[in-house]
């Protein structure tokens, strides 16, 4: 069994380092017991996440991140997905809530990895009472704590 992790910027700076973001997507697997698993991370600009909001969700304008996890074929078979964050949305984003902008690309990451492994939440301000957030930020704590 193995986790291999890609992380990519596409024309976008990233202000976390690329084994900080494939070490958030593994704890995130390891979290959920998933020892087998292909998966890619890409950060892209504004334009690009507004493109793939609107394509892949049929929803306007930007949004933070945006996960594909594909059909496992069987039980066993190795967890596949792709997530796609948008740095800047990320940066307004940490600004909004106060929080680091290196905390809140890594809760990006987690957020979108758990998106892959089947986990959702409401689209409501529900979300944060939602099974989905509270795994996310107790992963989150235990990365920022972990620095």
């Amino acid at each position: 069994m193995s986790v291999v992790i890609g992380v990519s910027t596409d024309g976008v700076r990233l202000a976390v380092p690329r084994t900080r973001v494939a070490d958030a997507a593994r704890a995130v697997l390891r979290s959920e017991r998933v020892s087998d698993a292909l998966m890619s991370i890409t950060f892209v600009s504004t334009p690009v996440i507004r493109r793939l909001n609107k394509r892949h969700l049929g929803r306007t304008g930007p949004t933070d991140v945006i996960a594909f996890g594909f059909r496992r074929p069987e039980r066993h078979a190795p967890v596949v997905g792709d997530i796609y964050i948008a740095s800047d949305v990320a940066r307004r984003s940490a600004r909004a809530n106060r929080v680091p902008v290196r905390e809140e690309l890594l809760r990006l990451v987690v957020h979108g990895a758990l998106h892959v492994l089947g986990h959702d939440h409401p689209e409501s301000d529900a979300r944060v009472r939602s099974t989905m957030w509270k795994t996310q930020e107790r992963i989150v704590k235990r990365l920022v704590q972990s620095r």
